[in-house]
């Protein structure tokens, strides 16, 4: 599938601004660790922007990600591409994170989204960001409470990511397309 068959699925099953940025940025992430890593970076990049495209109409689980998992196959996508975006989900036992593009789906998804928390925070937005005020915020439990900071431990941990270049890692991969995330400093 290209990237306008991504976005023209993502857009048909969301209209959330901030979810739709959300999974711009995990893509971006999980395509720069493609490229990284020597792998394929448009089945990555389908995996990281599709991550959470059923999420608006069924949030709760197992409906996510299992309606969009139908509705994926239904499309045509791989099944690796299907798997990954099923293993990213905690409460599936019968998909645990196995290949490196499970893992970086899920060492990405929470830490992109909090990455985003902080910037919103920051007058320069994701200028200038480094992994230490990153870290600052991940001790403060009423910041951005939602966000499961174990999650991004022991994502990447299980990446084999020491957590702060992970950290750096995906500031700098959101930082090519902040424009598009809304989180380029005011003017």
């Amino acid at each position: 599938m290209t990237r306008e068959d991504n976005l023209k699925l993502l857009h048909e099953y969301t209209t959330s601004e901030s979810l739709i940025r959300h999974m711009l940025s995990v893509e971006v992430a999980v395509t720069a660790y493609a490229r990284q890593f020597g792998e394929d970076e448009d089945k990555w990049a389908s995996v990281g922007l599709l991550h959470d495209f059923d999420y608006e109409r069924w949030p709760d689980p197992p409906d996510h990600p299992l309606k969009g998992s139908e509705i994926l196959r239904e499309r045509g996508y791989s099944e690796d591409v299907i798997y990954a975006i099923k293993s990213h989900a905690d409460y599936l036992p019968d998909c645990p994170r196995v290949s490196q593009l499970d893992k970086t789906l899920y060492a990405c998804d929470e830490l992109c989204g909090f990455i985003t928390a902080c910037a919103r925070v920051r007058p320069s937005r994701l200028g200038g960001m480094k992994a230490k005020s990153v870290r600052k915020k991940m001790k403060q439990a009423s910041f951005a409470a939602a966000v499961n900071r174990e999650d991004i431990v022991n994502g990447a941990a299980d990446l084999g990511v020491e957590l702060n270049v992970h950290i750096e890692f995906c500031i700098g991969a959101m930082q090519t397309i902040a424009e598009e995330l809304g989180l380029v400093a005011e003017s």
